[in-house]
């Protein structure tokens, strides 16, 4: 465990420091307007720290520090010891996937165009990333149509360079065919040229040429020539259909969309240059610290941006919540790009709609993430088996009930129970509540309620014969769940000793700040590792019960607040209530008509015309 350093050493100035193991391994890299300060807030009460820091502690030896002269340069000095040692304790952000680029080997003699996904090397131009590759192959059909480029391997190229005889590609005039001499290297690299300012986005001095070459060919009665400036100048606008204008001609912008849970996030990056959004890409970053909006948009365009980006840096970045530093990122990205860079929140308009749609794609590649870690095997398995031996269960819970409240100011209450068996939701035993015994707002009296239900309906139910049984509650689950801290397990721990099924059903619950599992016998909470299947499995059904427990509390709310006087009359059916608020308008008009009015609706029996003028007039 490191220990804190002697007073007075730690200088109060900007710079970095640098939490090292026994080993000498770099643990985590910071920075620090006062180095004095920060450090010295490692050293408080370490009950108070997030679990992540305080494991980072305990698990270093020793730490170091760089003074600098100035905030800028401590933030450039973090970014570099990052990229250099990669701590673990830092943040770290992974590709979701493996994205396509379109590629030009310009170091090449005759550069060619290329899709690949391959990493990056020097002497090639790389454009993207795009979306999906099936994509970026037709775009890449169409432009050589405009700019025959060669796309053959090095090696076929040498081959038809050897006989003599070019390839279909330059008989249907998608390539100029070089390998044959049939153009030489200065047309070639003109074309190598347009095609690249072409893919940076600068899309109108290419139309303007090939519009003045077919007006030249047609004005020279040359039509054959006309007509393949025409087809180039069409496959060239239907590229740019594709790419939606988003902007002014001359934007270059950088737009971050980012969504997640307490334990991951996912950011989805779009590049507009020109107006254009010529590529996008995509991370899930673990969160290894408790962070605000603005320090997690702060990691996550600082880790971005010193990770070599693929479009370079921008004029303009769009985020979701101002950096915690913005002003020194700014001041840092200027200082790479070379001119003045502005990081903001987009307000209104456009680019507050563009951002609301890379967010939307950021939640959907969450989903899909969470949907693929969910639904592997090995994966559920692991996260069983964690589970199991993190808690300290007498064997794998294979069956995991969680419970959750919901109520708005103490009205409609009511509990959730939902089911994963084997590491998936088991829908059908889903269950709801509707609290019956517990006045104003009490959680605990609450959960006790439903609690007692749920397991007094298992013991009747297992004492009937098993063909009698009806089902509902017949298994009894291999942990119990609940939604909260040490108080919610103090409920769960005394309904079940109450039942006499301490032995049989173990009780754990989740506090959502932290994400710590409390167990009972154990005064302190338990930290599954951050980024494990266990945790990841129990944060997932502690969301699920709440969204179940939340869905059945908003149906109660509505069913309440649209219901009517008219709810509740014997014999006054739904079929019957419509035709009769669509007879005289409305429900107030039936409150204001008389019992003639009633009685003279030749459809509806006397008896239930009287009582719904008592129900409407106050009678009994």
């Amino acid at each position: 465990m490191v220990k804190k350093p002697p007073a007075g050493t730690i200088p109060d100035a900007p710079g970095s420091y640098q939490f090292r193991d026994a080993e000498g391994r770099v643990l985590y890299v910071g920075k620090a307007k006062s180095l004095r300060q920060r450090l010295g807030s490692y050293f408080g009460n370490r009950d108070r720290m997030v679990p992540r820091t305080a494991q980072m502690l305990e698990e270093a030896t020793g730490v170091e520090w760089i003074q600098v002269a100035n905030e800028l340069e401590a933030l450039m000095l973090e970014f570099n010891l990052i990229r250099e040692h990669k701590p673990r304790f830092n943040v770290d952000m992974k590709d979701d996937k493996s994205y396509p680029f379109l590629a030009v080997t310009v170091d090449d003699e005759w550069p060619r165009p290329m899709v690949t996904r391959a990493r990056r090397r020097k002497g090639v131009r790389y454009f993207g990333p795009y979306g999906h590759a099936g994509a970026i192959r037709d775009t890449l059909e169409l432009l050589l149509k405009t700019f025959p480029l060669r796309t053959c391997t090095d090696t076929k190229f040498r081959t038809h360079e050897r006989t003599g005889r070019p390839c279909l590609l330059f008989h249907i005039q998608k390539c100029s065919g070089p390998c044959v001499g049939e153009i030489d290297g200065a047309s070639y690299s003109q074309i190598v040229g347009e095609l690249i300012r072409f893919l940076e986005g600068d899309s109108d001095g290419v139309v303007t040429r090939l519009r003045k070459e077919m007006e030249a060919s047609a004005e020279a009665l040359d039509f054959e020539s006309a007509a393949r400036q025409r087809d180039r100048l069409a496959s060239v606008r239907r590229v740019l259909e594709r790419q939606e204008m988003v902007g002014s001609a001359d934007e270059e912008v950088d737009i971050f969309g980012i969504a997640g849970d307490d334990l991951e996030a996912a950011v989805q990056v779009f590049y507009v240059r020109h107006g254009r959004v010529v590529g996008r890409k995509g991370f899930v970053m673990e969160r290894v610290e408790d962070l605000k909006p603005a320090e997690l948009v702060d990691e996550v365009v600082s880790a971005h941006y010193r990770s070599d980006p693929p479009r370079g840096v921008p004029r303009t970045v769009l985020v979701p919540d101002l950096p915690t530093e913005a002003r020194l990122l700014s001041e840092w990205l200027s200082t790479e790009r070379g001119t003045r860079v502005e990081i903001r929140v987009p307000q209104r308009g456009g680019k507050r709609r563009l951002l609301e749609t890379v967010t939307r794609n950021a939640d959907e590649e969450f989903l899909r993430h969470r949907l693929k870690r969910a639904t592997d095997h090995n994966t559920r398995a692991r996260a069983l088996n964690e589970m199991q031996e993190g808690l300290g269960l007498p064997e794998s819970p294979l069956r995991i009930e969680c419970y959750d409240m919901s109520h708005l100011q103490g009205t409609d209450y009511v509990g959730s129970m939902v089911v994963f068996e084997d590491g998936i939701a088991k829908k059908a035993d889903y269950r709801r509540f509707r609290i019956r015994h517990v006045d104003g707002n009490d959680d605990y009296a609450a959960m006790e309620e439903v609690l007692t239900r749920r397991l007094s309906a298992y013991l009747e139910e297992r004492e009937m014969p098993v063909a009698e049984r009806p089902g509902r509650f017949a298994y009894p689950p291999n942990l119990l769940l609940v939604d909260g801290g040490a108080g919610q397990l103090g409920v769960a721990e005394r309904v079940v000793a109450t039942l006499g099924l301490t032995d049989e059903i173990p009780v754990a619950a989740l506090a959502k700040r932290y994400e710590q599992v409390y167990r009972p016998g154990n005064d302190e909470p338990i930290d599954l590792p951050r980024g494990s299947e266990a945790l990841y499995l129990l944060q997932r059904l502690r969301d699920e019960s709440h969204r179940f427990a939340v869905a059945y509390h908003r149906q109660l709310r509505s069913r309440r607040m649209t219901g009517s006087v008219l709810d509740g009359i014997p014999g006054l059916g739904p079929n019957r209530k419509k035709r009769l608020t669509s007879a005289f308008g409305g429900v107030r008009a039936v409150q204001r008509a008389s019992l003639e009015d009633l009685m003279d609706q030749p459809w509806l029996p006397e008896a239930i015309a009287v009582a719904i003028f008592d129900r409407t007039h106050g009678q009994s």
